[in-house]
Parts: structure tokens; sequence; C-alpha cells
């Protein structure tokens, strides 16, 4: 199999300069400020919740793919 090239560690490296992604990411943490200021505290709290909520349910999921392999692992052939 032909060797690829190397992959740039980050996208559009050779397009973009290092300040223009420094003034990127000033942008987007001061929309997500602005926007996080209008929502209630509430909606947060809730939105967090939530999210923990889903992340529990991937780890549930996780764990029961692994336990089902292991078993399958342990069958005798």
């Amino acid at each position: 199999m032909p060797e690829q090239p190397p992959r740039p560690k980050k996208p559009f490296e050779n397009w973009v300069s290092d300040e223009t992604r420094e003034h990127y990411r000033a942008a987007r943490k001061e929309m997500h400020e602005g926007i996080r200021s209008l929502l209630p505290p509430e909606y947060r709290e809730h939105h967090d919740q939530a999210r923990k909520e889903m992340l529990l349910a991937w780890r549930t999921m996780i764990d029961d793919a692994l336990n089902n392999m292991e078993k399958q692992n342990k069958k005798p052939k």
C-alpha cells in the first residue's frame, strides 16, 4: 500500500494564519457569552442536566456493549 503524506494537525493549516485562528476563537467565545446572557439561569441548569443524562446514557450503552463482547468471548467455540 502506498505511503500517504502526513495530514496537517489543524484543519486548513496551510491556508489560515494563527492570527486568524485567534480572532475566530475570540469571536466564538464572545458570541457564546452573548447568547448565554440572553437565556435565564434555569435554562442553563436544565441544559446541563440534560447533557449529563445523555452522557450517562452513552456510558451505559458502551458498558453494555463491552459486557456483551466479554460474554461472546467466554462462550466455548
